[in-house]
């Protein structure tokens, strides 16, 4: 059965299209919200399309804010850049925030690549295969990963602040489990070999440990730039799983985070092309898309 978010759109996988499960109250309070960009936008040959990751980058890292990044976002509304929000974060929460942010219409990757949002139904996700993975582990590898799949609402709200709304939409899972892991280095390292094997990928991100079926935040990347053929890209992110889509874009932003180790030095910054934030946050996000809009010559 096919469902939808926010009535128009829904999620599709980076190999096929699928779809996320949402309740239908948070259906109509999501609709009700801001307009969406005009189709005809979206269906054009964009001059510029930016991509950003959400925790520590384009949100506060506890606050959850992106009102520092106002100036910014206010500019590529104003120029029709398409701004695609990429994220661990279901398609239940990343619509919600695209509502927040008036960019309801626009693609967005969701559950660390793993799927992505957008308006082209199709079947269900792959969640319950992952599990089965992770629980056909070896008990002496599987006790130390506490999925969200493990935890109940309040559980989630306590590990990331969000209220109790916020921590069901982050369990209402479709392709990927992110957690903690509470054992040792030695045991970690065995559990995400052991998950490889089996073809599951571990990727560290800005809060939890998120489990998938390999796909990355770059391969949702190009599906969406091939759909929309951007001139330029940016991208915007801040820990290990936003690697490969800063890479991938033509200009890559590292946006400081000051509570988790940066990122290593990455082969474009010697050219430029890659380059760090000073201000942390919403706040860097805000200086860095200023920056390079002016740069491009697009304001």
């Amino acid at each position: 059965m096919t469902n939808t978010v926010a009535g128009a759109v829904v999620v599709r996988a980076c190999t096929e299209w699928k779809c996320c499960a949402c309740e239908k109250n948070f259906v109509q309070r999501v609709a009700s919200r801001r307009p969406t960009y005009e189709p005809a936008i979206m269906n054009a040959c964009n001059s510029l399309v930016v991509f950003s990751d959400l925790d520590g980058t384009l949100l506060d890292h506890h606050t959850y804010s992106w009102s520092a990044a106002w100036p910014a976002l206010d500019l590529l509304r104003r120029i029709n850049a398409p701004l695609v929000l990429s994220s661990s974060k279901t398609a239940v929460e990343i619509a919600e925030i695209q509502a927040d942010l008036g960019i309801v219409g626009t693609p967005a990757i969701v559950e660390n690549g793993a799927g992505l949002l957008t308006d082209q139904p199709d079947d269900a996700g792959t969640y319950a295969q992952l599990l089965d993975v992770l629980n056909g582990l070896p008990d002496d590898l599987r006790q130390g990963f506490e999925g969200f799949g493990d935890m109940d609402v309040e559980r989630v709200s306590e590990i990331t602040g969000l209220d109790a709304a916020g921590a069901k939409a982050a369990k209402a899972r479709a392709f990927s489990e992110p957690g903690l892991w509470s054992g040792t280095d030695d045991g970690r390292v065995k559990f995400i070999a052991g998950l490889a094997a089996r073809g599951v990928s571990a990727r560290e991100g800005g809060r939890f440990l998120t489990l998938s079926f390999g796909a990355t935040k770059a391969d949702g990347m190009a599906q969406i730039v091939a759909r929309l053929k951007p001139h330029h890209t940016i991208a915007l992110g801040d820990a290990p799983n936003d690697v490969e889509m800063l890479n991938a874009a033509d200009f890559g932003v590292i946006v400081a985070n000051p509570t988790r180790q940066p990122l290593p030095q990455l082969p474009g910054e010697s050219t430029g092309r890659i380059f760090r934030t000073t201000l942390p946050g919403p706040a860097g996000w805000n200086e860095a898309v200023l920056r390079l809009v002016e740069q491009l010559g697009l304001h």
